[in-house]
């Protein structure tokens, strides 16, 4: 079986997938930057034995990685506990994905990864945004090439950097308030974030159309895209588990199993 590893700045995903390529079960785990090999180890063996699983069973492993130290005790853990050596995913690996910026290897790992997964689900162009620590724009042409994107702060961090940096504000739940025009505190923060933040959604991918000439697809994922889908008639996809899947394909295009597009 295939154990992915999907580490974000604030939450780190697992997927175990079977032998013929169906995701079989998914863990959020936040993410600590100091948490030892043995202790990523211990927390996985746990929640595979709650489902029935077992680290025994996983012959493969592959890693999609934003913080480089825990990068390090995965691999750590992977080399050391289950006698595998990782496939870590970085913008040197052939994952079948054309580069088309100025600094391929400055793109993160998920990024890479989510157009992977979004070209072979749904084909190109493409404009992929992921909702997390950081709300990021990617995007793919009709031949599948990644052709740039953008970078926002996300949902929560704009909330968060508010409410430190302003005395008399606070943090809220994140919800999609029922208007924009708030009659207490609390709804007016909704408004401004949650709200405010959908018409960024809105406008970026107004504007990445009219750059590209074509009326490209959006797809939506990451830990906080629930809280937009069905939100905008401009949003044509959502896909949680994207980055699991995308990991899926690069590991058997790197293994030989089967051709991830190349474009």
């Amino acid at each position: 079986m295939l154990l992915a590893a999907e580490v974000g700045n604030t939450n780190t995903t697992f997927g175990l997938f079977g032998e013929s390529g169906e995701l079989v079960t998914a863990y959020r785990l936040s993410t600590e930057r100091e948490r030892m090999p043995d202790e990523w180890f211990a927390l996985l063996a746990a929640l595979l034995d709650s489902d029935r699983h077992t680290l025994a069973t996983v012959d493969g492993v592959i890693i999609s990685s934003v913080v480089p130290s825990v990068t390090t005790w995965l691999v750590e853990m992977t080399r050391v506990r289950l006698q595998i050596d990782p496939i870590v995913v970085s913008g040197d690996l052939d994952v079948g994905l054309a580069l088309d910026v100025e600094e391929p290897r400055q793109l993160g790992a998920d990024r890479i990864v989510d157009c992977v997964a979004a070209f072979a689900r749904f084909g190109g162009p493409a404009i992929i945004i992921d909702l997390g620590t950081a709300t990021t724009f990617d995007v793919i042409g009709s031949d599948g090439t990644y052709k740039g994107g953008a970078i926002a702060a996300g949902v929560g961090t704009s909330l968060k950097a508010l409410a430190g940096n302003a005395a008399q504000l606070f943090n809220v739940e994140l919800m999609m308030p029922d208007r924009v025009i708030g009659r207490n505190t609390a709804d007016q923060l909704r408004a401004g974030i949650v709200a405010g933040h959908l018409a960024m959604l809105e406008g970026m991918i107004a504007r990445t159309r009219a750059e590209l000439g074509e009326d490209a697809a959006v797809i939506l994922t990451g830990g906080l895209a629930p809280l937009f889908t069905g939100r905008s008639p401009l949003f044509d996809h959502y896909d949680p588990d994207l980055t699991l899947n995308g990991l899926r394909l690069i590991y058997e295009r790197v293994k030989g199993r089967h051709a991830a597009p190349t474009g």
